[in-house]
C-alpha cells in the first residue's frame, strides 16, 4: 500500500469522490480504495491528475511513488 495525498487535496477543493469520480471518468470505489492507500495503474492516476486540475508533472504531489 501506498501512502498518497489524494484525499487531502480532493477535500482542499471541497469535492465528494463521487464528484472526483465523475470527473476521472473512474468509479468512486476506485477513488475510495486510492485514498485508502491501494495501487492503481499510471492510466487512472493520470485520469484523477487531470480532473484535479494538476499536470503529469505534478504527479508526486498527490501520489507518492
Amino acid at each position: 500500500m501506498h501512502k498518497n495525498r489524494l484525499r487531502e487535496i480532493r477535500e482542499s477543493f471541497l469535492m465528494s469522490k463521487a464528484e472526483l469520480a465523475r470527473k476521472a471518468g473512474v468509479s468512486p470505489i476506485t477513488i475510495d480504495r486510492i485514498e485508502k492507500g491501494m495501487d492503481c495503474r499510471m492510466e487512472t492516476k493520470r485520469k484523477i491528475l487531470f480532473a484535479l486540475g494538476y499536470q503529469l508533472s505534478d504527479k508526486d504531489k498527490v501520489f507518492h511513488s
